[in-house]
């Protein structure tokens, strides 16, 4: 067995090596993004050793090679900044929690090619969906593959809002006294995930039935701004501030209108600057036009 480190531009990659085997057993460093490289003393890396990531708190963005075939326990776990890993598109030995506690994931792309959209549903699976089953790089993006990542999508938000929540106390998963047991506070984040999935499949359609995207959208719809409750607003303006290409997804669902464009304004304050000239310009250009057009046909 020998050891062999590799210099990252923050840190250093430790390597084991065994035989004809290569495994990357650690990382210590602050690193925003590594890529790990395909071969060290002229041979392939094959394995990412158990825990190897094991809470990198600076790592956002991680490069895997096409040599890799093993992804041992836990490999990546609890890298709370981690958005973006890129892995080969073959068949994969994976141990159990290799990206548990990465909450800020947003897309696993694959080496060898794959649609934008799977890479965000492919990721999902893992911190979204608690899929494990769906984690799967070869057939991910398939026909087969989307309605089993639907299937499971619906189950979730289908069930009841109060769903979990004796467990939960039984359990005694939070503790007593807190927020966390308020059945209103569970019922408004239950219903916050559930949001935040049917954004996610309406933002990355590939595959999404007519009939599929309606239910999401009467979801979405049914939680904007004005009704009695408003997860789909406060998704957006509490975890999606400033990022434009969330209001105008408001927009094109119609969860903007002339009766809850005021009190979005108000509820955005001082905050948001941008995307409040966003909606006001939007709001000048199509609601009023609305209210125009409202005036003609009664003059008519």
């Amino acid at each position: 067995m020998q050891i062999k480190e590799v210099d990252t531009p923050n840190g250093v990659l430790q390597f084991e090596i065994r035989g004809e085997d290569v495994i990357l057993n650690g990382y210590r460093g602050k690193d925003i993004s590594v890529t790990v490289p395909n071969e060290v003393e002229n041979k392939a890396v094959t394995i990412i050793g158990k825990k190897a990531f094991l809470g990198c708190k600076e790592l956002q963005e991680l490069f895997l090679p096409d040599t890799i075939n093993v992804l041992q326990e836990w490999a990546f776990a609890c890298c709370s900044h981690l958005e973006k890993i890129t892995l080969p598109r073959k068949k994969l030995t994976i141990g159990q929690g290799i990206l548990k506690d990465c909450h800020k994931l947003q897309q696993i792309c694959l080496a060898n090619g794959i649609a934008q959209d799977v890479s965000f549903l492919l990721a999902a699976t893992m911190n979204k969906l608690d899929a494990f089953y769906l984690f799967d790089v070869v057939a991910a993006g398939t026909k087969s593959w989307l309605e089993q990542w639907d299937a499971r999508m619906f189950l979730l938000m289908e069930q009841e809002d109060m769903e979990g929540y004796s467990k939960m106390l039984l359990c005694g998963e939070e503790d007593y006294g807190s927020k966390e047991n308020n059945p209103d506070y569970y019922i408004e984040q239950r219903r916050r995930e559930k949001v935040r999935l049917a954004m996610l499949r309406m933002m990355h359609d590939m595959g999404l039935t007519p009939e599929k995207r309606q239910k999401l959208l009467d979801y979405i719809q049914t939680h904007k701004k004005g009704e009695a409750s408003e997860e789909t607003w406060k998704v957006v303006l509490e975890e999606h501030g400033d990022e434009k290409e969330y209001y105008q997804f408001l927009i094109d669902t119609d969860c903007v209108t002339k009766e809850n464009f005021n009190a979005m304004l108000e509820d955005m304050g001082d905050y948001h600057t941008e995307m409040k000239a966003f909606l006001m310009n939007y709001q000048s250009i199509n609601l009023k036009k609305e209210d125009i057009f409202a005036s003609l046909e009664f003059e008519l």
